[in-house]
């Protein structure tokens, strides 16, 4: 935080040096660069280029000296020497704060002189008497300037009209409106308790709820209702706290809840970082979609399992702007009033992740996914579907590192190229039709291909082992084949089962990709399959990815 100092010309010397007071011995624990600048000595030129930097500006005067306090009063009459400098602060937006130095030399006050300017203008955060002899007030100066950059009133409050800005108040209603979890319109013990854990991170005790509550009940005649506190309640209390100088409070929520300086959402918060490996697709994962469940059940208020228009349009109320248009209606399923239900309200949030995951995001962002759900982010909500397996997608996702194992399953599709990451698998399943000629000859090209002097295990899978089995056109037979380049024997598979298929074969797979050294005596061995065989959480992974691409038609 950089911070400008403009003396009015006074005793020598007339401009200090620059200094770094450092973070561990300020309030808000932040650097704060003090930059002092003296008519007497510097252009305004120079003044222009430090007010451009800064953050924050002190505008000091001697409260001693009479012609230096006209000139603060002169700032009133839009005067050069003031209103020059002045006008360059208002288009740098940068907050000021008058200071009235030399307290000590008086036994009067120019708050009378300075209040009406600071009141007439926006731009002063604050004004301060001070005495750099005695060291009165001068910790508070610093503390008042940190504060006009870190929880700064102009975009909160119009001291004009005493009242909280229209951004603000838009802002802090939908905060209302998302921390509201049942949609009844006010907030309950319960939702404030989890609304002051989520942003002060400790919990609010029973009595001070009462008392917070009582506030209300004195000022607003309806802040209260059924022992919740309303939106009126919920917007007069944080007008109550920026009057009485609490603004860190409500930039606090505004912050938790992904607003920036300017009372928008800042784009780190509605897109955050999420790395999506090549090859693949993105999907909700469970919690996304219980949280979703959540949000359709708390606009659903007469239990339909549909959303009229006028739900809808209040589910979206936290949006800045409606995403879903009216052709929604002709693509999902819906009621017979036209109401869109909630299969076919999962189902256009299933497709808006699949085709546009960064809209997903954002949309999310909206409601407030990564709050409700007490997550880091809205990356938590998406996984990624990658050759029938899926994995835990966010900011810091590789394939090699995210802990689980990835089969390459090359099968009947007859593809001459195989992707980068189809080859950085950790284990190779060629899958052949045993009642098709033709099939195994595939399975040796891309075999020779691309495998044969790489480290990485191999198996060849005989599918449909329950129809006739038909010789191979090729060469040698695939139990050769197999022998001849060290590999396991053909493993025979089939789906058409009256019972489940077997899981024997997902924890070899599992087994030669976690152990990719062991000897083909390993394999024959029963009780090797039982020592290395892994979590059944895993094979289940594989299990479904093989089921469904041996499931293919035939």
């Amino acid at each position: 935080m950089t911070l400008v100092s403009e003396e009015f010309p006074a005793v020598v010397p007339y401009r200090a040096e620059e200094i770094t007071i450092p973070a561990d011995v300020t309030p808000e624990r932040v650097p704060t660069h003090i930059v002092d600048y003296s008519e007497a000595e510097q252009t305004d030129e120079q003044l222009y280029q430090e007010i451009s930097k800064a953050n924050v500006i002190c505008i000091v005067y001697s409260v001693n000296n009479k012609k230096s306090i006209e000139k603060v009063r002169e700032l009133d009459h839009t005067t050069y020497y003031l209103c020059s400098p002045f006008t360059v602060c208002v288009c740098f937006r940068v907050p000021l704060i008058l200071v009235g130095n030399k307290s000590d030399l008086v036994e009067h006050s120019s708050m009378e002189t300075v209040l009406p300017i600071m009141n007439k203008y926006t731009e002063i955060e604050t004004c301060v008497e001070c005495s750099a002899k005695n060291l009165k007030n001068i910790s508070e100066l610093f503390y008042y300037a940190q504060k006009a950059v870190l929880h700064p009133t102009g975009p909160l409050y119009c001291p004009e009209k005493k009242e909280m800005r229209s951004a603000c108040v838009r802002a802090l209603t939908r905060i209302f409106k998302v921390s509201d979890l049942d949609n009844d319109g006010i907030l309950n013990d319960h939702e404030l308790t989890f609304f002051q854990r989520t942003c002060f991170n400790t919990p609010l005790a029973p009595q001070a709820l009462e008392d917070v509550k009582n506030v209300v009940r004195k000022n607003l005649t309806d802040g209260v209702r059924d022992n919740g506190l309303t939106l009126k309640g919920f917007l007069f209390l944080h007008t109550l706290f920026i009057q009485r100088g609490r603004h860190e409070t409500t930039w606090a929520v505004l912050r938790r809840f992904g607003y920036d300086d300017d009372l928008e959402l800042h784009q780190d918060y509605l897109f955050p970082l999420l790395k999506i490996p090549p090859d693949c697709t993105t999907e909700l994962n469970h919690n996304a979609y219980l949280f979703l469940q959540s949000v359709f059940d708390k606009h659903d208020k007469d239990r339909d399992c549909a959303l009229s228009p006028e739900e809808l349009m209040d589910l979206f109320d936290v949006f800045p702007y409606v995403p879903w248009g009216l052709d929604v209606n002709s693509t999902v399923c819906t009621n017979d009033q036209g109401w869109i239900t909630y299969q076919g309200y999962l189902s256009q949030w299933t497709l808006t992740t699949y085709l546009d995951v960064q809209r997903c995001l954002e949309y999310l962002g909206y409601l407030g996914y990564s709050i409700i759900a007490e997550q880091e982010s809205q990356a938590s909500a998406i996984t990624g579907k990658l050759k029938d397996i899926y994995v835990t997608l966010d900011h810091k996702t590789s394939l090699r590192s995210l802990g689980y194992i990835f089969v390459a399953i090359i099968f009947l599709l007859y593809f001459d190229f195989l992707s980068e990451t189809e080859l950085s698998c950790d284990i190779v399943c060629l899958i052949y039709d045993v009642s098709n000629p033709c099939s195994f000859e595939y399975c040796a090209r891309i075999f020779k291909q691309y495998f044969m002097d790489s480290k990485t295990p191999c198996m060849l899978i005989a599918a449909k082992s329950d129809l006739p089995e038909t010789k191979q056109q090729y060469c040698m037979t695939p139990l050769e084949f197999c022998r001849k380049h060290k590999m396991p024997p053909p493993q025979s598979y089939t789906c058409n089962t009256a019972a489940a298929p077997s899981k024997d074969i997902f924890i070899k797979l599992t087994t030669m990709a976690v152990y990719p050294h062991i000897t083909h005596a390993d394999l024959k061995s029963s009780t090797f399959w039982l020592r290395a065989s892994v979590g059944a959480t895993v094979c289940a992974m594989l299990g479904f990815a093989m089921y469904r691409a041996l499931l293919r038609p035939r």
